[in-house]
């Protein structure tokens, strides 16, 4: 059933760009648009109206009770900020759905998404018929002519996508934590070099992994179009290896910055041979571009002595890296930066790398150990939203449903977010957005802006 509200275009763009607005000014002042944030009171006009958004009305199917009920009230206080930092916002279902669970028993329910009801949230994505494509689909549509080959209507359909989910998703902390993947292993979209694959990408590397184990998710990320387009590997051949991805596997998606410039190298030559056949944009490993030859790389040493063994090499390589000690420190480190704190405690961050290295990196634990940890308890108002995660949850908060039929609604939120510099895995252009937000003489030192902040840096 529809709910009352929709995110008619026309309303969008007239009293939601008022809130990306002051997102925007937020942002920049480092103050938060919601009250929620800084002072841990939930932001729910629409609860006090009686038109809060109820996902459990939208599907037209009532929250099966639990086989345990909770037995004691979640405090206020402790319920606020659970759904701050682990949804997108909270909402009067979302409330009453841990209220009815418990803590314990309402993460569990979300760290298992597949057991939660999103098909009325599914029938929104559906109208971007784009994001269900795979890498072959795009191309067969680029054949057939209904698709211009190089167009980024499908990554923009996938952009779109990302803000539906997040708004109207009954599987939150699933997408808060595709969220974070997006951002930790970054493919930028819009990207002309992405436009067949991204969202692919999307779907079969960090939904699919999302809340499983990172060494898969980044074994699937290392055989991925999108990745090795994005980061140049499929150019890398044995006569002329290209350093950006290995620098960036080890700077960016594992252990940090520890690594030396002889260590990039080995890495580069390691990975040559993953690139991409020119006639179906597909993954494929080339034994003619494998550089062979003994390597060793942070410690990892492998003989890597034939072509035919080279793709073998290189996942040993990846695996190595996802279970590094510094690999774990550095994911709980950043888990912990965006559901924490900015400066998060050193006692939580020890705790979740052991966690994660005692779980063989599976993401599961780790989060829930997070959110039932002493730290997390404390840390409330310590976190200042980004216009995203601000716009959202005030649509959330407000009880907007989407428009009956069609996308001008959504496509509009998406619009909006990009105005603000943060649209979802797009590139941060945060100075340009609040240049056409915030009257000049509003604006701050630019030294005092989040400009140009990449998504994947926290």
């Amino acid at each position: 059933m529809r709910n009352s509200r929709s995110v008619q275009s026309s309303v969008a763009r007239r009293g939601l760009l008022k809130v990306a607005a002051a997102a925007g000014a937020a942002a920049a002042t480092g103050t938060a648009l919601a009250a929620a944030t800084a002072t841990g009171t939930a932001l729910a006009a629409a609860t006090a109206t009686g038109t809060a958004l109820a996902a459990a009305t939208a599907t037209g199917t009532a929250l099966a009770a639990p086989a345990t009920a909770a037995t004691t009230p979640v405090p206020a206080d402790t319920a606020g900020h659970l759904l701050r930092r682990a949804t997108f916002g909270r909402t009067a279902d979302s409330a009453g759905e841990l209220q009815q669970l418990g803590v314990e028993a309402w993460l569990d329910r979300q760290l298992n998404p597949a057991a939660i009801n999103d098909d009325a949230c599914e029938a929104i994505v559906k109208r971007l018929p784009l994001v269900g494509l795979d890498i072959t689909g795009v191309r067969k549509a680029v054949a057939a002519g209904t698709l211009r080959s190089g167009a980024w209507d499908v990554m923009q359909q996938l952009g779109t996508a990302a803000v539906a989910r997040a708004v109207w998703s009954r599987r939150q902390l699933f997408e808060v934590v595709v969220d974070f993947w997006s951002n930790h292993l970054n493919v930028t979209c819009p990207g002309s070099d992405v436009w067949d694959s991204r969202q692919d990408y999307d779907r079969t590397v960090i939904r699919a992994h999302a809340l499983g184990r990172f060494a898969d998710m980044l074994r699937a990320s290392a055989a991925h179009p999108a990745m090795l387009s994005y980061l140049d590997n499929r150019s890398s051949t044995k006569a002329k290896p290209n350093e950006n991805y290995g620098r960036e596997l080890m700077e960016l998606h594992t252990v940090g910055m520890i690594y030396t410039e002889a260590d990039v190298q080995n890495a580069a030559r390691l990975l040559t041979g993953r690139t991409v056949d020119r006639s179906t944009g597909l993954y494929r490993y080339d034994e003619a571009r494998h550089a062979t030859g003994a390597v060793t790389v942070l410690g990892f040493s492998h003989p890597n002595a034939t072509a035919a063994g080279g793709e073998a090499a290189s996942n040993a390589f990846l695996d190595y890296l996802a279970n590094h000690p510094k690999t774990a420190e550095r994911i709980a480190r950043k888990l912990c930066v965006r559901f924490v704190a900015d400066e998060p405690p050193a006692s939580l961050v020890q705790k979740l790398a052991t966690v994660y290295l005692d779980s063989k990196t599976a993401i599961a634990p780790v989060l829930k150990a997070l959110f039932t940890s002493a730290e997390f308890a404390a840390a409330t108002g310590a976190k200042v939203r980004t216009p995203f995660e601000d716009i959202v949850a005030t649509v959330r908060a407000l009880g907007y449903g989407p428009d009956a039929t069609g996308t001008a609604g959504i496509r509009a939120l998406y619009q909006i977010l990009d105005k603000t510099g943060h649209g979802p895995m797009r590139w941060a252009n945060f100075w340009r957005g609040y240049m056409q937000l915030v009257p000049r003489n509003r604006r701050p030192p630019r030294s005092g802006c989040w400009r140009w902040l990449p998504r994947w840096v926290m």
